[in-house]
């Protein structure tokens, strides 16, 4: 592979054109973020989403590693002097890091090892002459006695003829051809095969691994979940994990393609074949198979991980309500944070819900009484230890003083004593003891999810599998991308914003994220984007890169509470010219309305070619001027809010009930439907076609209406259908 095929590669890879390639690598290399590149410089990319433009950013370090390391083998090969023309052709052809270490396997830097030891020996011309499989009368030790030298340590003929079978059985397992076509059948073949431990089977943690006792599976039909869990099994030391194959049949291919025609040495060559099959040829394609087998499903884990954390992250806000929100606990009662509609805390304190009557009568007085001191309509209940005690009572609160305009809701509370114990959070709410910063941070999930989440570390908001035993980098560097992309998406107000969340925007770094809030105190609100200029250590490189993703209400320009660039700002008063409208215009709300009336009637195309603008451009910035100030989440469902409970024993088979997905994995969706346990779709169960994954079908967050197939109260188990739902009908 050259480095000048690479775009080419990458193309083919993502069916667009090559100069799409080249175009982004250059802007990468000229240190624009990815998100800016999608946004912003689509007719340079050929409006490449993110997506694309990450995969060829990962695809172009891979590619150019795999030929620097493809040149690394051809000088070290060359110094060793067997580089042969067959050889180089070969190493340049390798499409693939794996087959290129296959060849590079029999020159590869080792230990002493049987087969080097014979070498030393001088015993690699009878293993040659061996191999050669010339010889059709005679006997091999009339060959082997030549090479009988007590003073290099071959004091028989028998010695001599092992020490050339251990060569043999080393040149077999380190054949690049013999290895790629053993590793692909294998792969078709083998089964991965898990027991558990006898001597750890009856302790409490292994019970969890009882599905693996004598179990079996081909290795081409092993979902990535079910690798994960065997993985763990093996590390807890709950399982004992193998491959399994007809190793009778292995060593028969491998000898009829190293012994093409009869000779003396025939059964010579079939022992030692088989002897590095077993020895050293399978030991190490069984390595080899799980690591990829376990990579694969762990880019799978981190992916759904990836995925779930975004529509988390995206998930439409609940503004405009004072939120009540409530950290549940049972010994040291339920911690409470009455928020205003901008998150400011203008109450708090504990309640105890889950002790004596007398107590739990003087909770509901006091919540009563904060709901009319503070306009409360929104109550948010934490899902972590003694959330369904505390749903109860809210209920009741409700039902009882008949609230008709106060709902409650239960909130992922994962994470949220992360980031109360954090020195963020001891910034942010320095008078709050830390239980009261967990409440507080419950109240604010449910006004922005999207501010309040970027304050946690992605790993602790816990809406993944297998978070612990997947690749931690990888895992970091996945979530900090999908955050990245979450807040640019949505965009950020400059005069608002916490410094967690303005270091996800595209060229902020931590530090200038800091200096943004400290300039801002200093200062007072930001007036326009050009006064970021003035903050320590943004210069006109970051400014490019943010500055279209922060907005500015109220300020001196209209266009800085949109999503317009403000290098082109000069083509967005063209446009408007062309429609009679100016950037001023854009404070008036009926002027809005009747800008969206105008763009019915434009065509993007025609107004492009006549301001010499390009089309993706043009139609971004109507787009943008259409709704100017816009919070895209704005447009999705609003969350579910419930005023009364459901109790596990008021279910029944065939239930009819509204949820929202609470976690995506492998094997199928967990749905809150209102009570502690999360109801679970398998995923045979989530449509009448057949389903690949479950993020085909539905998202975090999504509201459905489901049919209840299965309850286990001895388990605590609920098993939903979504596809067992009559067309038509929903909650």
């Amino acid at each position: 592979m050259l480095i000048e095929n690479i775009p080419v590669i990458i193309a083919e890879e993502l069916n667009i054109k090559p100069e799409q390639v080249t175009a982004t690598e250059n802007l990468l290399n000229e240190g624009n973020t990815v998100p800016f590149i999608a946004r912003y410089r689509k007719e340079v990319t050929g409006s490449l989403d993110e997506g694309a433009i990450r995969t060829i950013e990962e695809r172009l370090a891979y590619l150019k590693n795999f030929v620097a390391r493809q040149q690394e083998i051809l000088e070290k090969i060359e110094e060793l002097g067997k580089l042969t023309p067959e050889l180089k052709t070969a190493i340049e052809k390798a499409a693939k890091l794996q087959e290129l270490e296959d060849l590079y396997l029999p020159y590869r830097p080792k230990k002493r090892t049987r087969a080097s030891v014979a070498k030393e020996k001088g015993l690699e011309p009878l293993a040659e002459k061996i191999l050669a499989q010339e010889e059709t009368s005679g006997k091999p030790e009339d060959f082997a006695k030549d090479f009988v030298d007590a003073e290099k340590g071959v004091e028989t003929i028998e010695d001599a003829l092992a020490g050339a079978a251990d060569i043999i059985a080393e040149t077999v397992a380190e054949d690049a051809a013999l290895r790629g076509r053993l590793r692909e059948h294998l792969q078709k073949t083998a089964d991965i095969n898990a027991e558990l431990n006898e001597e750890n089977k009856t302790s409490d943690e292994a019970q969890v691994f009882l599905m693996y006792e004598n179990y079996s599976e081909p290795l081409r039909t092993l979902p990535g979940h079910r690798i994960l869990a065997i993985n763990r099994g093996e590390k807890k030391g709950f399982l004992k994990v193998r491959l399994e194959c007809n190793h009778e049949d292995n060593c028969e291919r491998i000898f009829r393609r190293i012994c093409k025609k009869p000779s003396i040495f025939s059964d010579i060559i079939k022992a030692a074949a088989e002897d590095g099959y077993k020895r050293l040829l399978f030991p190490a394609l069984e390595r080899e198979i799980r690591a990829n087998l376990t990579e694969t499903a762990e880019t799978g884990a981190i992916k759904i991980f990836g995925q779930n954390l975004k529509q988390l992250l995206l998930a439409a806000p609940l503004a405009g309500h004072n939120v009540l929100g409530l950290d549940p606990g049972y010994r040291t009662g339920c911690k409470m944070a009455a928020v205003d509609k901008n998150g400011k805390v203008t109450d708090h304190g504990v309640l105890y819900v889950t002790h004596s009557e007398e107590q739990k009568k003087a909770a509901a007085a006091k919540v009563l009484s904060l709901i009319k001191k503070h306009d409360i309509t929104l109550i948010s209940i934490g899902n972590g230890t003694a959330s369904l005690e505390t749903e109860e009572f809210a209920a009741a609160v409700i039902r009882d003083n008949n609230l008709t305009n106060v709902h409650y809701i239960i909130t992922n509370e994962a994470g949220a004593s992360v980031y109360s114990a954090s020195k963020l959070a001891k910034e942010e709410l320095p008078e709050y003891d830390v239980t009261i910063r967990g409440a507080v941070s419950i109240a604010r999930r449910v006004q922005d999810p999207l501010a309040e989440l970027v304050k946690i570390d992605p790993k602790a908001i816990g809406v993944g599998q297998y978070q612990h035993d997947v690749n931690q980098k990888e895992l970091a560097a996945t979530l900090d991308a999908t955050v990245e992309s979450a807040v640019n998406h949505v965009g950020v107000d400059l005069n608002t914003a916490s410094a967690a969340l303005l270091k996800y925007v595209a060229g902020i770094t931590s530090s200038v994220a800091q200096n943004i809030v400290k300039y801002r105190g200093e200062n007072g609100a930001f007036k326009n984007r050009r006064e970021l200029l003035k903050v320590p250590r943004l210069g006109p490189t970051a400014f490019t890169q943010c500055a279209g993703f922060l907005r500015i209400r109220e300020g001196d320009n209209p266009l800085d509470n949109t999503a317009v660039h403000p290098e082109s700002y000069e083509l967005a008063e063209k446009i408007l010219a062309e429609l009679n409208f100016a950037a001023k215009d854009f404070a008036d709300k009926d002027k809005i309305a009747a800008f969206g009336q105008k763009l019915k009637q434009v065509d993007e195309k025609t107004l492009a070619e006549k301001l010499n603008a390009g089309l993706p451009t043009v139609h971004d910035i109507l787009d943008a001027l259409a709704k100017p100030g816009r919070d895209p989440r704005e447009d999705l469902p609003k969350p579910l809010t419930r005023q009364a409970i459901v109790k596990l024993s008021d279910i029944t088979v065939g239930t009819l009930m509204k949820g929202t997905v609470r976690n995506i994995t492998d094997f199928g969706v967990f749905v809150d439907i209102g009570i502690k346990t999360a109801g679970l779709i398998h995923i045979s169960e989530l449509s009448r076609r057949r389903v690949k994954h479950p993020l085909d079908v539905v998202s975090v967050g999504d509201i459905l209406t489901v049919m209840v197939i299965s309850v286990d109260e001895k388990r605590n188990r609920i098993g939903l259908s979504l596809k067992q739902v009559p067309e038509g009908q929903s909650l």
